[in-house]
């Protein structure tokens, strides 16, 4: 690339500020609704904003679907939510091609798929087949029906969620399915405070225990947030930053207890997310920080520990958070 080419390609600061408040915006009227999980609103938007997918896992009700309903209602798109189950079919989530007969002709009626923001509730009670179907959407951003490919709305993104608790009657996700996740967000129970005002907030006057997202206001057009999907592949990486994701990429494939490293996906990950993570901080560039601050929701998924370490409760994220610290990180 020339270097007109370049130049005319780096965000400039004026745009960039525009870019970085927009963002800012959105996390802000999702926060309005959702009580108490900063960080978690935060990993989602990077993934949002890198045109990837999330695996959430958590104890249920954690607020993990209002989580999407209020950024889909911030930025004017739309959502739908799938509860996987072991009788799910893979037409149950991507459509079917069906006759009419008043019409005398084939139709098409698609599935949930078709939308923005997926929730993906409980993946792993689904078999194997149907997962596979949701796979293809989540690669592919598009589903085949009868033979036709037929593209998925833009943006979208899938937020998957798994119990940490619960294995009985559920199907393992493979390897090739967790890797097409972007991030692994883990959602713990919220603070003494955050749960005071959570309850609250829904006996105030209400029936039921239905969180709604009244509070969250349009701020940003489906337009405005594929914009910024692009602003994000903008942002400028040194390639001593990306030598820097991609040795600690390599660093997982022989640390000690982790029988299985992160694969080459795993460092486009990691530039990815760090990539909106800058973006999110009002920088048109990647820092060592960036990139270590989102290592481990970009990589654990992506590891196998030995059987011995895991029976003694070790877990990915420590061994992941221990080889982290041992790459040594470029100077600015």
């Amino acid at each position: 690339m020339s270097e007109t080419a370049m130049d005319a390609q780096r965000l400039q600061q004026d745009e960039l500020q525009v870019f970085a408040d927009r963002a800012a915006a959105i996390r802000a009227q999702v926060g309005n609704a959702v009580v108490g999980q900063t960080e978690v609103i935060e990993l989602v938007l990077v993934a949002l904003l890198a045109s990837g997918h999330v695996l959430i896992e958590g104890l249920p009700g954690l607020g993990k679907t209002l989580l999407v309903r209020s950024f889909a209602k911030a930025f004017g798109g739309e959502a739908a939510r799938v509860q996987f189950t072991p009788d799910l079919m893979p037409s149950d989530i991507t459509g079917h091609v069906l006759f009419n007969m008043q019409k005398g002709a084939f139709q098409t009626r698609r599935g949930p798929v078709f939308t923005n923001l997926l929730v993906a509730d409980e993946i792993n009670r689904a078999p194997a087949k149907t997962q596979a179907a949701l796979l293809e959407a989540m690669q592919e951003r598009q589903v085949s029906l009868e033979g036709q490919a037929i593209a998925l709305p833009q943006p979208f993104m899938t937020l998957a969620t798994q119990n940490p608790l619960e294995h009985e009657g559920t199907y393992p996700l493979p390897d090739a399915q967790l890797d097409r996740f972007l991030l692994k967000i883990e959602i713990d129970y919220p603070s003494v405070e955050d749960e005071v005002g959570m309850v609250d907030r829904i006996v105030s006057g209400r029936i039921g225990d239905r969180l709604d997202t009244d509070a969250v206001q349009t701020v940003a057009t489906i337009e405005e947030v594929i914009e910024l999907q692009h602003a994000v592949t903008r942002v400028e990486v040194a390639r001593e930053v990306l030598e820097y994701a991609v040795a600690i990429v390599r660093e997982t494939r022989h640390w000690p207890g982790i029988t299985a490293g992160a694969g080459p996906r795993g460092s486009l990950a990691l530039i990815r997310a760090a990539r909106a993570g800058a973006l999110l901080d009002g920088r048109a560039f990647v820092t060592p920080d960036d990139v270590k601050s989102i290592a481990l929701p970009a990589l654990h998924h992506r590891l196998a520990i030995s059987a011995e370490l895991e029976i003694e409760g070790h877990r990915a994220g420590d061994l992941l958070q221990a080889a982290v610290d041992q790459v040594k990180a470029p100077r600015e």
